[in-house]
């Protein structure tokens, strides 16, 4: 297994159709695999043990992931949106490597030890006249072969690298993805950032399936829209903050996206009054809310388009309250949610979710594979399931409240304040307590007037139990999230136990 299987099989089947860009400039799936052949050689005669990235979302990032397979060197997309120092010293950790990137890119990385830059217009070029592209049947056939590099996202310390080999990336393709499924008409918008799972995976499964991929360099609601409109966009992956910022923006221009026949979101906590809603300006659109981690090349649990409709149109309170979940595991992934002794726990009981399957890479190339025996891997997420087999993700482990040695999940706190209908956005936290330890914090985004404290602390308490009441409610206009859509949990931290006032 390589990732060029995939490449190669879509150009023998579709190679005139575009895939990358615009239906009357863009990237053919033939010029895909002469440009990637042309990186391939250009990296084989270079010293380069890693292809960096760096760069917005383009015709160079499938360019770049191919290349880099075809030539055996992982392929590694780093932040561009982090500041000088913390970008150098990603880029460092990868060398030595040749770097493709955008004009700032070369300036901002220009002086980095072991790194040979090249900027994405000068891809074709050979200054030294020794690199011959490759040729299609030359690529490595080592399915343990190193294929990305991903820095972790870091929101709670220094990022890790999570190192996913040939085999993870494909065998979820195979998983999850028709051959050739996609109708000429299809487009696919790529709007999450190249540095994180759902951009690789997304590459490698529109290419395979043979759906036009549509960049948008720089996420704006409204550009998006036009992007879509202009485009004749019929497939989308979005994070949920970008989902909630579209929603917004459609709502202000009173339209509605009926060209758009799926929407694939997840990444982070979504919020069902968005999705309810996104339902409704997306009248023709299957939605699929995902959940996957880095190190699982990416989603493995899928609630889909006809649970969204069910559940979206029952009138039962528990089954609507499955618009929260993330669905069901896919085929092939097995979820188990345990508690801290490690035996299974039963439905509705809150545990610590982890995953086994041919698609989970578990290893860092720091500290190695982080399997165990059984080729389990932990998520570090806290969540339960119901008794249909449904997952809901209440946070991660490191962000668990402790008060008085009861733990508990920001999660189930912030769904219950988000029914309200004046609460927009919620973060639930732990604060130092002299008595507890620990006392649950809450941030609200609130519509005006804002809700009284005493409702949403009555609120809390009568759907969950008096523990888990906030000690302190401060409203704010906007909760930080990473440009991933990971809430910073420990920002909140940071901010309110260092200063009681919350000023």
């Amino acid at each position: 297994m390589n990732l060029m299987m995939l490449l190669e099989m879509a150009v023998t089947a579709m190679g005139e159709r575009v895939a990358v860009g615009p239906l009357d400039r863009g990237l053919s799936c033939d010029r895909l695999v002469g440009d990637a052949a042309a990186l391939a050689g250009r990296l084989r005669a270079s010293k380069a043990e890693h292809l960096v990235l760096c760069d917005e979302p383009g015709a160079v990032l499938p360019v770049s992931l191919f290349g880099a397979a075809w030539a055996g060197v992982p392929y590694v997309p780093i932040n561009y949106r982090l500041a000088d120092d913390d970008l150098r010293r990603l880029a460092e950790r990868a060398a030595p490597a040749l770097a493709v990137v955008n004009p700032s890119g070369a300036e901002r990385l220009a002086g980095v030890d072991g790194l040979e830059i090249v900027e994405r217009d000068a891809l074709g070029e050979d200054p030294a006249g020794g690199a011959q592209p490759a040729d299609l049947s030359d690529w490595p056939m080592d399915p343990d072969a190193a294929a990305v590099l991903l820095y972790t996202s870091g929101t709670s310390g220094p990022p890790k690298t999570a190192l996913l080999r040939h085999r993870h990336l494909v065998s979820y393709v195979f998983g999850t993805v028709e051959f050739a499924s996609a109708g000429p008409d299809e487009a696919h918008i790529m709007a999450v950032p190249p540095y994180h799972i759902a951009s690789v995976a997304a590459q490698l499964s529109q290419v395979y399936s043979g759906r036009r991929i549509v960049p948008l360099p720089k996420f704006d609601p409204d550009s998006w829209i036009d992007l879509v409109q202009a485009q004749g966009v019929t497939h989308a992956m979005l994070v949920p903050t970008m989902l909630a910022r579209i929603v917004d923006a459609l709502d202000r221009r009173g339209e509605a996206l009926e060209s758009v026949r799926f929407v694939s979101y997840g990444g982070g906590k979504s919020h069902r009054a968005v999705v309810e809603r996104a339902l409704e300006l997306f009248p023709t659109a299957g939605f699929s809310h995902a959940y996957g981690l880095t190190e699982t090349s990416s989603t493995v649990c899928v609630m889909g388009p006809d649970d969204h409709r069910r559940w979206a149109a029952s009138d039962d309170p528990d089954e609507r309250a499955r618009l929260s979940s993330t669905g069901r595991p896919l085929a092939g992934v097995e979820v188990s949610v345990r508690r801290e002794d490690g035996t299974d726990a039963e439905p509705g009981t809150a545990g610590e979710i982890w995953v086994r399957g041919e698609q989970v890479a578990g290893e860092y190339a720091e500290g190695g594979s982080q399997l165990d025996a059984d080729g389990w891997f932990c998520t570090r997420d806290s969540g339960h399931t119901d008794e249909a087999g449904y997952l809901w993700i209440h946070g991660r482990n490191d962000d668990l409240i402790i008060r008085g040695g009861e733990n508990m999940s920001p999660g189930e706190i912030e769904d219950v304040l988000l029914t309200h209908p004046a609460v927009v956005d919620a973060a639930a936290f732990g604060v130092p307590s002299r008595e507890w330890g620990e006392e649950v914090a809450v941030c609200i985004v609130a519509r005006s007037p804002a809700p009284a404290v005493d409702d949403l602390c009555e609120l809390v308490r009568t759907r969950l139990r008096s523990s888990r009441v906030p000690a302190r409610v401060e409203f704010v206009d906007e909760l930080p999230y990473n440009d991933t859509g990971k809430l910073l949990r420990r920002e909140l931290r940071q901010r309110f136990a260092a200063d009681p006032s919350g000023g």
